[in-house]
């Protein structure tokens, strides 16, 4: 089977292809996840370690005491990186084939680089291609570097817009008044663009841990004290060499491992992952009960089918699929977080194999935030369902806070328990509450408060508190 990054072929192969998955995330769910075969697809896997290689490779050439390998100039450089920049399918078959040979990915990584660097230059030492490393010093840093750029181009531009999309939809609907529900009963008031606020906040602040995530790496041989690099060539400064090589692709450098990297920043950025999982999953299960209040609508799509059974139905599948995706990501990174920090000794091979299901996991979550992002921009706030409610008699006995609250100011007996015998467990009106307040020993000023409280009024500093600290809205959504 052919391995393309651009998932080149004809129309009809790449269908058969997805038919033919075994898991939905290259399978049905293709269309989406194309862009993560840049990062995590095993071509990318290997581009990401011919990369590592062939700057490894120009670094020892760059070291005035490395002998072996003489100083490259521009333009033999910009030869040498073209091996990745412009690494193609069959780059990969030829890798792969040579792997079936010798049964080890890096070890016929380093073949196809002797093969190819040979073409280029034979002047070039060839048995410096790969000097002194273990495959895991290419392997942590391709792995690094894969993670820093699909989170920097494609993960937290996908949040950045749906944080945007909930900061539009907070300020466009912070005054818009609706009953809140404790316990999935009717509690005090608030706005429908605060309640969208807390989720824009509490996903801004998560994108906020992951631009400041570490993403660190190491070139420090078979167990992390350059025990080669030393015998060979003693006067080097490996220590120096090492660190200027790790934080010239970008990454933090870590001078103190094993064979591997030790995976901790790895598990810092799957919990991160995790956390806003769990803060979107929960703002897709809130919607969806809002939608099943008759609170939000949703625009139609032509074509679309709801049931196949039942003609009316519009169903709010964008935020049932985003949250069976994200709960699906946050148990294969919850796994990954927890597997990864933990070697026996000096290596065991049980990382390898589990951190190339990271992308896997990262499909998921891509699949769940491209639903969100429909199920969002397709809601129509229904002001007339949300406005009946609150001025419904059933709202009003949520007004028995503020009563027995300003009963307290006035220093007015059992303020508590007369309004708990008054509502709790009996049905409440508009004129029950105004023969209520009638009853009560208070000056014309509060009194005249307390006749203009109602349900709808009743929403505190909600739209405020928008205003004020919610994130500032980017709308993603159609136009009405």
């Amino acid at each position: 089977m052919s391995i393309k990054h651009n998932d080149g072929g004809d129309e009809a192969s790449a269908a058969d292809q997805a038919l033919n998955a075994v898991g939905p995330v290259d399978g049905r769910y293709r269309p989406r996840t194309r862009a993560l075969a840049r990062y995590f697809s095993e071509a990318a896997l290997i581009r990401y370690r011919v990369r590592i290689e062939i700057e490894w490779y120009l670094s020892l050439a760059a070291n005035p005491a490395i002998d072996a390998v003489a100083p490259i100039d521009a333009a033999g450089a910009r030869r040498l990186r073209a091996l990745y920049t412009e690494f193609a399918p069959a780059d990969a078959r030829r890798v792969k084939a040579l792997e079936a040979e010798t049964n080890h990915d890096v070890k016929a990584l380093e073949y196809f680089l002797k093969e190819k660097i040979a073409a280029i230059d034979a002047g070039l030492p060839l048995e410096m291609i790969h000097f002194a490393c273990t495959s895991e010093d290419i392997s942590n840093l391709a792995y690094a570097l894969m993670l820093k750029e699909f989170a920097a181009d494609e993960l937290i531009v996908a949040l950045t817009r749906i944080a945007g999309t909930l900061g539009a939809l907070a300020h466009e609907y912070r005054g818009v008044p609706m009953i809140a529900r404790t316990h999935g009963q009717e509690a005090s008031p608030t706005t429908v663009g605060k309640e969208f606020a807390i989720f824009a906040a509490r996903l801004e602040r998560q994108i906020a841990h992951l631009r400041r995530q570490e993403y660190l790496g190491k070139a420090n041989g078979a167990v992390g004290n350059f025990n080669a690099h030393r015998f060979a060539y003693p006067a080097v400064d490996w220590i120096a060499h090492s660190r200027a090589f790790v934080e010239g692709l970008g990454l933090t450098w870590n001078p103190l491992t094993t064979q591997i990297e030790c995976h901790d920043f790895l598990a810092e950025i799957f919990d991160t992952v995790v956390r806003i999982d769990t803060i979107l999953l929960g703002l897709a299960r809130d919607v969806w009960g809002y939608i099943s209040l008759g609170y939000f609508t949703q625009r139609t799509v032509a074509g679309e089918v709801g049931s196949s059974v039942m003609p009316h139905k519009v169903n709010p599948i964008d935020f049932e699929n985003c949250e069976g995706n994200l709960g699906l990501a946050s148990a294969s990174f919850q796994h990954l977080s927890a597997k990864l920090p933990i070697s026996r000794w000096q290596r065991d091979l049980s990382d390898s194999t589990a951190m190339r299901a990271m992308g896997a996991a990262f499909g998921h979550v891509m699949v769940a935030l491209g639903s969100l992002e429909r199920g969002l921009g397709k809601l129509e706030i229904n002001r007339a369902r949300i406005a009946a409610e609150i001025a419904s008699d059933k709202a009003w006995e949520v007004v028995a806070e503020a009563i027995q609250t300003m009963m307290r100011r006035h220093g007015l007996d059992r303020p508590y328990e007369r309004l708990k015998e008054l509502t709790r467990g009996r049905p409440v009106s508009r004129a029950s509450i105004a023969e209520f307040i009638a009853t009560l020993p208070l000056d014309t000023a509060t009194r005249a408060a307390l006749a203009e409280l109602e349900p709808g009024n009743y929403i505190g500093l909600a739209a405020e508190l928008v205003e004020r600290y919610a994130p500032a809205g980017r709308p993603a959504r159609p136009s009405k």
